[in-house]
């Protein structure tokens, strides 16, 4: 009897182990410290490509400020993103609610609510 108990004091003791540290390995965020990832449409290679294959035969028109942006940037106070046209919502439905504006070289992705750029196609 002393055995058996003995065995399932340590099974406990074990299982307690190897419990414990899953606690300690989550990172806390520090108060007032910026968020660790920025918001993103997650957009698949087939999706930039349908994107910017319908927006190229929409000619939609090149914002006025032409300079280069990155995911998380706040968008230019030049530029008036404009809504996801319905066609490319109906292909690509993840970004059916966010807006977009033309550069030169690049499709920019907005969330609407935020003004942060979400995804850029090149």
């Amino acid at each position: 009897m002393q055995r058996v108990t003995m065995r399932f004091a340590i099974s406990v003791a074990a299982v307690l182990l190897c419990v414990a540290p899953v606690g300690a390995q989550t990172p806390q965020q520090e108060p007032g410290a910026p968020a660790a990832a920025t918001r993103t449409a997650k957009l698949t290679l087939e999706q930039r490509h349908t994107i910017r294959e319908l927006v190229r035969e929409l000619k939609v028109g090149q914002a006025a400020d032409d300079h280069k942006v990155a995911t998380g940037d706040a968008v230019p106070a030049k530029v008036s993103p404009q809504p996801i046209p319905t066609l490319i919502g109906q292909k690509v439905p993840s970004i059916r609610s966010h807006h977009f504006y033309v550069t030169q070289k690049q499709i920019v992705i907005v969330d609407p609510q935020e003004k942060k750029v979400v995804e850029v196609i090149e």
